[in-house]
């Protein structure tokens, strides 16, 4: 199965920018994400936390 898939990539053209195309992709999602956490609002992550436990029931079913 390997050697399939390795022949069939041999012939792409620029194959081998892919895997650091992703992984730039991946540094800059998890950065991003990172900062977000940092700069956050400590009231909007207080209330996104409680809100499981919020029993006022806006939505009935």
């Amino acid at each position: 199965m390997l050697k399939f898939v390795k022949s069939h990539m041999e012939g792409i053209e620029g194959v081998a920018n892919y895997p650091m195309i992703s992984l730039l992709i991946f540094f800059v999602f998890f950065v991003a994400l990172f900062w977000w956490v940092l700069t956050a609002s400590k009231e909007h992550i207080k209330e996104m936390e409680e809100l499981p436990l919020d029993n006022n029931d806006q939505h009935k079913l």
